[in-house]
C-alpha cells in the first residue's frame, strides 16, 4: 500500500432495544472491518441504542453516559488490540440536565484523542433532537490519527457546506459523518428517492468543493414508523461514488482510499485558490433582507 493510501471501514447496522446487543454487534463489525484490513473504522450515529429522538420522553435521558467513560474505555481497548482508529457517536451526559450528541475518536494505540459535539441540531417530526441535545460547543474539530488527519461531523451537520468547508480548511483529509436518517413509513417511493438523492448529492458536493474524501455511515432497519435507509457511502474528492452499502441490510464495507488525490484535484480544480474570502462577510447573517442589497 502506498504511503498516502488508507483502508477505511464503515459499519452499517440495525439496532435493538438491547444496548448490550447493539454494542456487541458494533464491536463485531469493527473486528470484521479490521479483518478486511481497515485502519480507520466509523460507526453510525448513536449506535448503542435505538434512535430514541423519535419521541420526547424524559426516560431516555437515562441512556446518556459520560464521555470519556465506560464506552470509550471499551472502544479504546478494542482499538489498541486491533491497531485501528475508531470513530463512534455517543449520547453524552456532560452534567445534570446538560446533554450532547457527541462523536469520539480513538487512536490506533487506544489513546482517546477527543470529541466533537454535534453543531446543528434538528427538530422535525421523528427527529426531536432539540429536546435532548444542546448545540455543540466544541467548534469544528480535526484529529491527527496514526493513519490520517480526519474531521468529524454528525448527521444534520452534513447538510451545511459551511461545516464541511471549515473542517476541511482546518486540514481534514477525510470527513466522517456518523448518521441516523431515514424515511417515514407513510412516504411514497418517489419522495423516498428524492430525499436519498438529496442527502447523497450534498455530501458528494462537499467532497468536490473541498477536494476531500467523504465517508457517511448510516443506520438501517425499521424502528417504529421510521425506515432508516442505510446507503452508507464513500465519495472521492471529485464526487466519485467509490462505495455504497445496501439500503436495508447490516453491512461492513472496507475500501482503500488514496489521500494523494486531494492534492491532485485541488491543483486541477483550484477552488481553494479562487475563494474570494473578502466577499464572504454576509454569510454570517441569518438572512439578508432585499432592501439591504
Amino acid at each position: 500500500m502506498k504511503d498516502k493510501e488508507v483502508r477505511v471501514g464503515l459499519v452499517q447496522m440495525s439496532c435493538r432495544r438491547d444496548a448490550d446487543a447493539n454494542i456487541e454487534k458494533a464491536v463485531s463489525g469493527i473486528r470484521e472491518a479490521a479483518g478486511k484490513g481497515a485502519r480507520i473504522v466509523c460507526l453510525q450515529e448513536l449506535f448503542s441504542t435505538l434512535y430514541f429522538c423519535n419521541t420526547e420522553d424524559y426516560a431516555n435521558f437515562n441512556l446518556a453516559e459520560t464521555v470519556p467513560g465506560p464506552m470509550t474505555k471499551k472502544l479504546q481497548k478494542t482499538a489498541s488490540e486491533l491497531g485501528l482508529v475508531i470513530v463512534a457517536s455517543l449520547f453524552e451526559k456532560a452534567a445534570e440536565g446538560l446533554y450532547f450528541n457527541t462523536a469520539v475518536v480513538i487512536n490506533a494505540d487506544g489513546t482517546y484523542l477527543g470529541k466533537y459535539r454535534k453543531t446543528h441540531i434538528p427538530d422535525d417530526p421523528g427527529y426531536y433532537e432539540k429536546f435532548y441535545f444542546t448545540p455543540g460547543d466544541t467548534g469544528y474539530k480535526v484529529f491527527n490519527t496514526r493513519y490520517a488527519r480526519i474531521g468529524i461531523l454528525i448527521c444534520w451537520d452534513q447538510w451545511y457546506p459551511e461545516a464541511a468547508r471549515i473542517t476541511s480548511l482546518m486540514g481534514a483529509e477525510i470527513l466522517f459523518y456518523p448518521t441516523a436518517i431515514g424515511w417515514a413509513a407513510s412516504q411514497s417511493d418517489a419522495v423516498n428517492r428524492e430525499q436519498f438523492d438529496a442527502w447523497q448529492t450534498i455530501q458528494r458536493a462537499h467532497a468536490v468543493s473541498n477536494g476531500v474524501h467523504v465517508v457517511a455511515v448510516n443506520r438501517t432497519g425499521r424502528e417504529d414508523d421510521m425506515f432508516f435507509w442505510g446507503g452508507s457511502f464513500v465519495s472521492g474528492p471529485f464526487g466519485q461514488l467509490l462505495y455504497q452499502a445496501s439500503r436495508d441490510n447490516d453491512e461492513v464495507g472496507v475500501l482503500t482510499i488514496d489521500l494523494s488525490q486531494t492534492g491532485f484535484y485541488r491543483n486541477h480544480w483550484p477552488f481553494l485558490r479562487d475563494r474570494r474570502i473578502d466577499t464572504y462577510g454576509p454569510i454570517t447573517e441569518r438572512y439578508i433582507e432585499p432592501e439591504d442589497f
